[in-house]
C-alpha cells in the first residue's frame, strides 16, 4: 500500500506540474538586460593605458631638446590624431555592427527552433492532460482490487511510475525551453540594445570627423607656404631621421626587456602546466593500483563463494555492488588542463611571441604593403637632404595599409616628420615601419596576421603627397627592403 500512496501522490504532482507549466507558457519575457558592451570598452581601454604611457614618455624623451611648434607640421598634429581616432573609431564600430546583426540573425534561428520544440512538447502536454482526465486515478484502483498476483501488482506500479518518471522528464524538458526561450529574448533584446549604442557612437564620429578635417583644411591652407618652405630644409629631414633612430632604439631596448619578461612568464607557466601533469599522473597511477586491487579483491569473493556453494549445494550469492570510484579517480581520468595563456601587461604587450628567425625565413617572399608606384627607393637621393632610409609608395588617400608579416604593434601614434605613424615588431629584432597614414587602424600591443590592414595611406605629417613611407630595421639600423618585399 505504501508503495500505491506514493505512486498516486507522484501522479498528483506530475498532474499539477503539468497544469502549472501550461499556464506558464506564453508568460511575460524577461526584462531586458544592460548591455556589458560599455564595461568591456572601459576594461580595453585600461588595459592600453599603461602601453600608451611607456610609449607617450619615449616621444616626450625624444622631442625634450627640441622646441615645441617649431615646425609647421606639429600644428596639424593634433587635427591629424584626431581624424585617425575618428576613422579607426568608425571602422571598429562598423565591425562590432557587422557581428551584432549576425548574432541577432543567430538568435533569430535559435528562436524559431525553441518555437518549433515547444509547440511539439506543447502538444505532447495536451495530449497526457486529456488523457488524465479521462482516465483519472482507475487503472491504479482496478490493479489494487483486482485480486492479482501481489507481485504482478507491484510490477505493474513500478512501470507506471517510470512512466510517470519520463512524464516528468517531458515536463522538465519543456521548462528548459521556455527558460531557453525567455533567455534567448533577453539577448535579443542585448543585441538590439547594443546596435542603438553602435549607431549614437557613429553619428558622434562623423560629426567629429567632419569637424575635424575642416580644422585640418583650414590649417593646410593657412601654413602652405611655411610647409613648402620647410620641406626644403635639409636640417629638418636630417632632425626627423634622428627622431625615427631614437625612437626605434628605445623602443628596441623596451621590446628586448618585455621579451625577458615574457620568456619568463612563458616558463613559468610551462613549469606550471608540468607539475600539473606530474600530479593529474601520480593521481591516475593511484587510482589504477586501488582499481585493481578491488577487482582482485571482488574475484577472491567470487572464488570463495563458489567453493561454498558447490559445498553447500546452495546457488551462488551475488556480490555486492563495487564502491563507487573515488572523486579523484574521475578527476585523474580527465585530460590535465591547458597552462593559462600569459596575460599581457603593459611590460610584456610589445613582447612578439614568434619563434626564432621566422621573419628572417621570410625573406624576398614578403607581400608589398601596399598597392600604388614607388615614388623613391632605399638610398636614392633626397634632394639636398640624406638619402632615403626606406620607400615612399604613392597610393590614392584611404588606400589600405597592410602587415607584411606577423607581429605585434609597438607604436601607432603622431610624430613630427613622419604624421600617422605604426611600428610592427617581428621578432628577431625586426621592425617595420609605415608613416604618413591618414588613420591608424591598430593599436600598440594589438597582434597582427600577414595581410591584417593596419592603417590607410594619406599625407599626414605635412607631407605633399598621398601615399605610404615605409621602412625595414634590424637591431636599429634602416636597410633595404626592396630584396624583402616583393614590390
Amino acid at each position: 500500500m505504501k508503495s500505491t500512496s506514493a505512486g498516486l501522490s507522484a501522479r498528483g504532482k506530475l498532474v499539477c506540474g503539468l497544469l502549472a507549466c501550461v499556464f506558464a507558457i506564453g508568460s511575460a519575457q524577461a526584462a531586458p538586460r544592460q548591455t556589458a558592451r560599455s564595461k568591456e570598452k572601459a576594461a580595453a581601454e585600461a588595459a592600453r593605458a599603461g602601453i600608451q604611457q611607456k610609449l607617450s614618455a619615449l616621444k616626450k624623451d625624444i622631442s625634450r631638446t627640441e622646441s615645441e611648434k617649431e615646425d609647421a607640421a606639429d600644428e596639424l598634429a593634433e587635427s591629424e590624431e584626431a581624424i585617425s581616432d575618428a576613422n579607426r573609431s568608425l571602422r571598429e564600430l562598423a565591425d562590432e555592427q557587422a557581428a551584432t546583426n549576425t548574432r541577432l540573425k543567430d538568435l533569430a534561428t535559435e528562436e524559431a527552433r525553441l518555437g518549433d520544440t515547444i509547440a511539439a512538447q506543447k502538444r505532447q502536454l495536451a495530449k497526457l492532460l486529456r488523457e488524465h482526465y479521462v482516465a483519472g486515478n482507475e487503472d491504479r484502483i482496478k490493479l489494487l482490487l483486482s485480486g492479482d498476483n501481489p507481485n504482478r501488482i507491484n510490477r505493474d506500479l513500478q512501470m507506471m511510475a517510470y512512466v510517470s518518471q519520463a512524464q516528468a522528464k517531458l515536463l522538465n524538458a519543456l521548462r528548459a525551453n521556455l527558460a531557453a526561450v525567455e533567455a534567448n529574448h533577453a539577448e535579443t533584446q542585448n543585441a538590439k540594445d547594443e546596435l542603438e549604442e553602435i549607431a549614437q557612437e557613429q553619428k558622434s564620429q562623423k560629426a567629429l570627423l567632419e569637424k575635424e578635417k575642416a580644422k585640418r583644411a583650414t590649417l593646410l591652407a593657412n601654413l602652405s607656404s611655411k610647409l613648402t618652405d620647410q620641406r626644403k630644409q635639409a636640417s629638418r629631414l636630417e632632425q626627423d631621421e634622428q627622431r625615427m633612430s631614437g625612437l626605434v632604439d628605445r623602443l628596441t631596448r623596451l621590446i628586448r626587456e618585455q621579451e625577458i619578461a615574457a620568456a619568463a612568464e612563458r616558463k613559468r607557466q610551462q613549469e606550471l602546466a608540468a607539475a600539473r601533469a606530474k600530479a593529474a599522473a601520480e593521481a591516475k597511477e593511484r587510482a589504477l593500483a586501488r582499481a585493481k586491487a578491488q577487482r582482485e579483491e571482488r574475484e577472491r569473493l567470487a572464488r570463495e563463494a563458489a567453493k561454498e556453494a558447490a559445498k553447500t549445494g546452495k546457488p551462488v550469492k551475488p556480490l555486492p555492488p563495487p564502491k563507487p570510484e573515488p572523486e579523484e579517480t574521475r578527476v585523474a581520468e580527465e585530460p590535465a588542463p591547458k597552462p593559462e595563456a600569459p596575460r599581457r601587461t603593459a611590460d610584456t604587450a610589445l613582447a612578439a611571441d614568434l619563434p626564432s628567425g621566422a621573419f628572417e625565413s621570410l625573406r624576398g617572399r614578403l607581400p608589398a604593403p601596399i598597392s600604388g608606384k614607388i615614388a623613391a627607393r632605399f638610398g636614392a637621393k633626397r634632394g639636398d637632404g640624406p638619402t632615403w632610409r626606406g620607400m615612399f609608395i604613392k597610393a590614392p588617400e584611404g588606400t589600405d595599409v597592410r602587415a607584411i608579416a606577423a607581429g605585434r604593434v609597438v607604436f601607432a601614434n603622431w610624430m613630427r616628420g613622419y604624421g600617422n605613424l605604426i611600428i610592427i615588431n617581428h621578432g628577431g629584432e625586426y621592425l617595420s615601419i609605415y608613416g604618413n597614414n591618414q588613420t591608424l587602424v591598430k593599436q600598440a600591443g594589438d597582434a597582427v596576421k600577414p595581410g591584417d590592414v593596419i592603417a590607410s595611406a594619406g599625407n599626414t605629417g605635412g607631407n605633399e603627397e598621398s601615399g605610404l613611407y615605409f621602412e625595414l630595421r634590424h637591431l636599429g639600423k634602416a636597410f633595404d627592403p626592396s630584396s624583402w618585399v616583393r614590390f
